[in-house]
Order: structure tokens, then C-alpha cells, then sequence
């Protein structure tokens, strides 16, 4: 079973930038994909980036959504099992919980194909 531990959530203000981290354990066969998701407060959870294979089986690429361009950056370390999201500029909007997971593609329109999530990490951006 896939395990994610994010952690570098914290309060920022406006303008300022965060690294988040998550570490991940257990990899399986079923795992081609790792991805940032975000839910803000009142608003459903949204995806914001992912790194793997858009099928199955395939290439790897990392995907961002048109809102996460240009601000939100996605990088691995393989040796450490982790990846990372870089936000920069951040703004009042990005305030939410932040959380990694798992799947079998790289697909962030599809949250039912994401299997395992972390727990979460705040981000909250004060204007």
C-alpha cells in the first residue's frame, strides 16, 4: 500500500513562496503517477499538478493545470522517494489544503483514479 506524507505547509504572506514536500512509501505496480491536489475553503478539491504517465503505461511527463501555470513548479528526487511542489508569488487564493497522492495515470480530471492520498498540508496566505 502506497503511503504520502506531505509536509511545508505554513502562513505566508502574499507575494512570498513555499516548497511542499511529500514523501512517499510502499510504491506498487499500480503506481505510474504522483500529483499535487489543493481544496480551498467552500470549494471542491481541484488538481494542480502531477508527474507520470498520462496512460497506463508510457512515457513520463509532468502535467500542471491552466490555473497552476506559470506560478507552480512539480520536481522528484528519486533517490529520496519524495516530490515537491514549488509555489511562488503566492496569493490570498492559494490558501487551502494541499494534499499528495497516487494513481494509476496521470489524470487530474479524474479524482476517482487518484487510489492514495496524504493527509494534507495547510497553506494559508495572508494579504
Amino acid at each position: 500500500e502506497v503511503q504520502l506524507v506531505e509536509s511545508g505547509g505554513g502562513l505566508v504572506q502574499a507575494g512570498g513562496s513555499l516548497r511542499l514536500s511529500c514523501a512517499v512509501s510502499g510504491f506498487t505496480f499500480k503506481v505510474n503517477a504522483l500529483g499535487w491536489f489543493r481544496r480551498a475553503p467552500g470549494k471542491e478539491r481541484e488538481g494542480v499538478s502531477c508527474v507520470g504517465s498520462i496512460q497506463s503505461s508510457g512515457g513520463v511527463s509532468t502535467h500542471y493545470t491552466d490555473n497552476a501555470k506559470g506560478r507552480f513548479a512539480m520536481s522528484s528526487d528519486i533517490a529520496k522517494n519524495t516530490v515537491y511542489l514549488q509555489i511562488n508569488n503566492l496569493k490570498p487564493e492559494d490558501t487551502a489544503v494541499y494534499y499528495c497522492a497516487a494513481a494509476i495515470k496521470c489524470r487530474l480530471e479524474h479524482l476517482s483514479l487518484w487510489a492514495s492520498w496524504g493527509q494534507g498540508t495547510q497553506v494559508t496566505v495572508s494579504s
